[in-house]
């Protein structure tokens, strides 16, 4: 299968770059505007592998999306590219809908007019796999779980933008009859994850024996997904799900915000001796504005439908993301010194009157 994986240079995306480079037959197009968060040196285990290509570019720009698919024909798309952290949509919000919205509408017209020309049989094995967020949901309450039929509840900006091109996907759907699949996964962690995000900055300042921030609290509940085993879901979306069907993707991992940040302390303190332990370093600081107080993803469909269950425990994955840091500041050394040195995002600013 010829695939096109859009943000591949990113978290989720290079992980999906990297398993079907290495443990499928597919020819895999990776395109990607590198922005702050996409790092080829993520990819740089499949840079050489003679069935995998990058290509700069950026969703936005429709002729630049008609020529990839011109040259490569892919018979398959994993629209993964996105602006992704809440906190810089919370004082940057345009880019999230010029690149959440109108980037998710180029690659779903560029992609209705290449599978039109299709002959009828291509057509049909064609999918445009769209990936989002359980954040589209918006917040649960101590019960529950997500499911395909929740109603949509965005209260960021991010998730906003993410639930309008959940939207736009399954219109061009029920429309045109593109054959598109919208994915919802819960909150990832793993390897070449920008140290932005919860876990990895948590890992990093850590070790550093920077002050570790935790937000409100600390009671929030995330549901944990390892980045590998989703990898694994999005390819078997692609190759056994159906056009117009959701799929949530989680591991059922719940765990409160505190409670994974005293996790990353205590093994670094087992892998890495200090002189005190490293909890001493968190710090609880104002809430995230906005901040959900729980999500939870119901993965049944995609495990009685499709046979896809998470490999990777949470304990043990939280470990081996530890011991990843431990061992590649190759890759997260220049990113702390060159984009992101763990500053606090997505304070408001107040309005000058």
């Amino acid at each position: 299968m010829r695939i096109l994986v859009t943000g591949g240079a990113g978290f989720i995306g290079s992980a999906l770059c990297r398993y079907l480079a290495g443990k499928t037959e597919s020819s895999v197009v990776n395109l990607d505007k590198l922005t702050y968060a996409g790092n080829l040196e993520s990819l740089r285990a499949i840079a050489n592998h003679p069935r995998y290509r990058f290509v700069k570019a950026d969703i936005c720009d429709r002729a630049a999306v008609d020529a990839v698919f011109a040259d490569f024909k892919p018979q398959a798309v994993v629209h993964l590219a996105a602006e992704t952290h809440v906190d810089r949509s919370i004082t940057g919000s345009s880019a999230f809908v010029e690149t959440n919205i109108g980037g998710t509408l180029t690659m779903l017209e560029a992609a209705r007019r290449h599978w039109g020309r299709l002959p009828a049989a291509e057509r049909d094995a064609c999918r445009f796999i769209h990936v989002s967020t359980d954040e589209v949901y918006g917040s649960l309450g101590a019960d529950g779980h997500f499911t395909e039929t929740s109603a949509y509840d965005p209260r960021s900006p991010y998730a906003a933008t993410k639930a309008a091109a959940d939207h736009l996907a399954g219109a061009w759907h029920e429309t045109y009859g593109l054959p598109t699949i919208v994915t919802n996964c819960s909150n990832n962690y793993g390897p070449f994850h920008f140290p932005e995000k919860l876990i990895p900055l948590a890992i990093l300042n850590a070790l550093e024996g920077k002050p570790v921030a935790v937000y409100g609290d600390g009671s929030n509940i995330r549901d944990w997904l390892h980045v590998d085993d989703h990898a694994r879901a999005l390819h078997r979306v692609l190759t056994a799900g159906t056009p117009g069907r959701r799929y949530n993707v989680g591991a059922n991992n719940e765990r409160t915000n505190l409670e994974v940040v005293n996790q990353i302390c205590d093994c670094l303190d087992r892998l890495v001796t200090a002189g005190a332990p490293r909890r001493q370093l968190i710090e609880f600081v104002e809430d995230r504005p906005g901040h959900d107080k729980r999500y939870a993803i119901d993965a049944g469909r995609i495990r009685d439908e499709l046979g896809w269950r998470p490999e990777i425990a949470l304990d043990s994955g939280i470990e081996a993301t530890v011991r990843w840091y431990l061992d590649n500041r190759w890759w997260w050394a220049p990113l702390r010194e060159k984009k992101y040195a763990g500053e606090r995002l997505g304070l408001i600013e107040p309005i000058a009157s």
